[in-house]
């Protein structure tokens, strides 16, 4: 659906991913509301978001035009943000059956073939990240 590649566990009705031409950002919640009106703003939309809120941390869904981060301050600063960029493996997806433990749910639904830049995505991250003392 919404051209994702999907595929359904007959056992537990986990619905995951392949990780590929649909990649993921992972960051948390506080960070991720700042990032999504940042781009609501630039009107770039629809943005398909899962919410672990649990975990309190949110998953865009995005194109795989991420390339590989060079600098290693910036590799740090994503990492001390708890930024994950999913090239690879599983994405799992919100069922529609009820979940109670609340692990996944859809915070913007898919309702469509698009998907935002994930380049764009890491851009905007950086943006509402707290500048470093040593810039």
């Amino acid at each position: 659906m919404c051209s994702l590649p999907t595929v359904i566990d007959p056992a537990t009705g986990r619905i995951t991913m392949q990780a590929g031409f649909v990649g993921a950002v992972m960051m948390p919640t506080d960070l991720a509301q700042r990032v999504k009106s940042t781009l609501d703003f630039r009107g770039l939309a629809p943005l398909p978001i899962i919410g672990h809120p649990r975990a309190r941390m949110w998953t865009f869904l995005v194109r795989s035009d991420i390339r590989p981060i060079g600098d290693p301050a910036d590799v740090a600063r994503l990492w001390q943000a708890r930024v994950v960029v999913i090239r690879d493996g599983d994405i799992a997806l919100p069922s529609p059956a009820p979940d109670t433990l609340m692990v996944r749910t859809w915070v913007s639904p898919a309702i469509s073939k698009f998907r935002p830049s994930g380049a764009v995505i890491l851009e905007c991250v950086r943006d509402c990240l707290p500048q470093s003392s040593s810039r």
